[in-house]
């Protein structure tokens, strides 16, 4: 019994990173291969996981000024 409950617990585990690796981001951007782990990217369509990508200059500048562009209300 003990057995069988560490085996379901193991695939179980297993299936959850499997899950959990191939999710994209709540924006529907996923992270390119070589991207680090977080909240945020890298700037430029190189960083995105969607092949063939290409940004226009424009988005591209708007894409490299992210979290800057992007003010908090604490007033």
């Amino acid at each position: 019994m003990l057995l069988k409950l560490a085996t379901l617990g193991a695939i179980g585990y297993a299936g959850y990173k499997y899950y959990e690796s191939s999710q994209r981001d709540r924006n529907g951007v996923a992270f390119a291969d070589g991207q680090p782990r977080g909240a945020f990217r890298d700037a430029g369509s190189e960083a995105t996981a969607t092949r063939g990508d290409t940004m226009s200059a424009t988005d591209e500048a708007l894409d490299e000024t992210y979290p800057a562009s992007d003010a908090t209300a604490k007033y």
